[in-house]
């Protein structure tokens, strides 16, 4: 009987490198905006608890933003190329950010 061969190995000489897809995407974060304004529509209807749900989700948006102006910076991008994203000015998004992500640089 042949023995089964593990269909995970990958013959790299014969195999195209493959550009990875992007999954967090400009359709990804109107999802999530969607998504963020009906909890919002949801609570203002009634659901009272969920206000200080709704809350920490603020502050872990505030995170994810810290981490992501971090990595970018550690990716090489300036000051100046993520202010221009977030329509604000390099110093103003030194200001912001700069002690959390790596300082002056």
């Amino acid at each position: 009987m042949p023995e089964a061969t593990d269909r995970r190995t990958v013959n790299h000489p014969l195999t195209r490198a493959r550009r990875r897809n992007v999954v967090e995407n400009d359709e990804f974060g109107a999802f999530v905006r969607r998504v963020i304004r009906a909890y919002g529509r949801r609570i203002a209807g009634g659901d009272v608890e969920a206000l200080r749900h709704l809350l920490a989700l603020n502050a872990e948006i505030e995170q994810a933003t810290d981490n992501a102006v971090e990595g970018l910076r550690d990716s090489g991008y300036s000051w100046g190329e993520i202010a221009g994203r977030l329509g604000v000015t390099r110093q103003a998004a030194h200001q912001r950010w700069g002690a959390r992500a790596g300082g002056a640089r």
